[in-house]
């Protein structure tokens, strides 16, 4: 361009125009003319912060994923609608910080109709963008009305859509009502698997044949089917696979548990196979080595490997033995027993009546729970 306007300068310089005066161009006007095409510069940050409400460290990392913009028209009229659907500002913080996708939506196309298909069955604005920050394609009127009638609330809906948006618009008559038939016949219920791990989630949209691959790894670690621990198993393990769920049954094997205890694990608790192994083997160290639990005692209470071994399990065992020590335990409690006591009920039996005794016992406590001892 400034080659263009050096060359044409040039021009006008050695041969005269005889065009009349009201018909040259002046330089000025050339220069100012050329000025104006040019795109104004913007800052996707700033609009972020100052016009969506979102932090500056939020606007940092969300802006990473709008690096394809090259006007902020879109997004502007996308805020525009939102703003003027009744939505929230924090609720447009919330919903593009989640999804900043969402503000690329042509309204026309997408969010207008979303939002008057979505009004229609009940939900308000700031249910209608959580909504859309999740998911803004596929059936998203009737998943939603079906999980509605399913679990029972908008409410219950929403985490775990957050951790599977495949709920929202997966084939409803194809994927999810024959998973949840299947389900039913195995004895577990919607609300089943919506009560376990967030992950678990992925059985109502999986195809059907890794739903019934799930279903056989569970029963091949002696998990009946309609038996109460059925569901918790399913919602644990169904996406470990045979390799992995066979490489902790021999982990535990090593660590000194026969057949028959490791059976009686896997049927009073089989989500310990969900846990990983360096987990599984630090805590059965610790029961029998520092506590000096027997296998089968542990194999009883197999919910013992899934406390937390930092914030529950050692520093409970650490005040007890200062309080062995000083000879003011009276009778020695069951390990299960105190183990399982609430954190609230320990305190006041374990802590609270010897703090007099022992400055700093309660805040030392306190702060090993917290993993900071």
């Amino acid at each position: 361009m400034i080659r263009y306007l050096r060359t044409r300068v040039l021009s006008l310089l050695r041969f005269p125009s005889h065009l009349p005066a009201a018909h040259l161009v002046p330089l000025h006007g050339l220069l100012s003319t050329t000025a104006s095409t040019s795109p104004k510069p913007f800052s996707v940050k700033d609009f972020l912060v100052t016009d969506c409400g979102l932090t500056r460290e939020q606007a940092i990392k969300t802006s990473k994923r709008l690096s394809y913009l090259t006007s902020l028209s879109r997004p502007a009229a996308a805020l525009a609608f939102l703003s003027a659907r009744g939505v929230p500002r924090s609720g447009i913080a919330a919903a593009v910080a989640a999804d900043p996708r969402i503000l690329s939506a042509s309204v026309d196309r997408v969010l207008a109709p979303r939002f008057a298909e979505l009004t229609e069955i009940g939900l308000s604005p700031s249910q209608i963008v959580d909504i859309l920050s999740i998911r803004r394609t596929g059936s998203l009127r009737g998943n939603l009305l079906f999980w509605i009638q399913t679990l029972g609330t908008y409410h219950k809906i929403l985490p775990l859509a957050k951790s599977n948006c495949d709920l929202l618009s997966a084939n409803l008559d194809k994927v999810i009502k024959p998973n949840l038939n299947t389900l039913r016949e195995c004895g577990v219920s919607a609300f089943d698997i919506a009560g376990g791990s967030m992950y678990s989630t992925r059985l109502f949209t999986v195809r059907h044949e890794v739903l019934m691959g799930a279903i056989a790894r569970v029963e091949e670690l002696g998990v009946e089917r309609g038996s109460g621990m059925f569901p918790r198993a399913l919602a644990a393990l169904s996406f470990l696979s045979r390799d992995i769920l066979h490489g902790k049954i021999q982990l535990l094997r090593k660590l000194g548990f026969s057949q028959d205890e490791l059976v009686m694990i896997l049927k009073k608790a089989p989500q310990v196979l969900a846990l990983s192994e360096k987990k599984i083997q630090r805590a059965v160290e610790f029961l029998m080595r520092d506590v000096s639990l027997q296998a089968p005692y542990i194999a009883q209470r197999p919910v013992l490997i899934m406390y937390s071994l930092e914030k529950r399990l050692m520093p409970r065992h650490s005040l007890l033995e200062v309080l062995r020590q000083k000879g003011l335990l009276g009778v020695e409690w069951d390990y299960y027993t105190i183990a399982a006591m609430a954190q609230k009920k320990f305190v006041q039996k374990f802590v609270d009546p010897y703090k007099s005794s022992f400055p700093g016992l309660a805040d030392d406590y306190a702060s090993a729970c917290l993993g900071k001892a």
